[in-house]
């Protein structure tokens, strides 16, 4: 099953990253609990994670200490919501 907007996301993940260079950035963890490595997608000086939440396509979420760009993601997600964005749609 894929979540809402999920399709979008993914379609809107592959225009910013497929076929380009992208560097990948840690914070403090190297993978989450399950083993996912946790990195910071940038496309030039594109931060593609948050990139994916200004269009409403992404939502934030902690997992602390990986915390180093919180508040840049809550304030594009908040840009979001009040352009009615994505998920955040009326």
């Amino acid at each position: 099953e894929v979540d809402a907007f999920g399709i979008e996301a993914w379609q809107a993940n592959r225009r910013l990253v497929e076929g380009k260079e992208v560097r990948l950035e840690r914070d403090v963890s190297e993978t989450d609990k399950y083993g996912r490595l946790l990195r910071y997608v940038y496309v030039d000086d594109v931060l593609v994670n948050a990139e994916l939440v200004r269009q409403g396509l992404a939502r934030v979420k902690a997992y602390p200490p990986d915390t180093k760009y919180q508040d840049y993601l809550e304030e594009m997600e908040a840009e979001a919501r009040g352009a009615g964005r994505g998920m955040w749609a009326k």
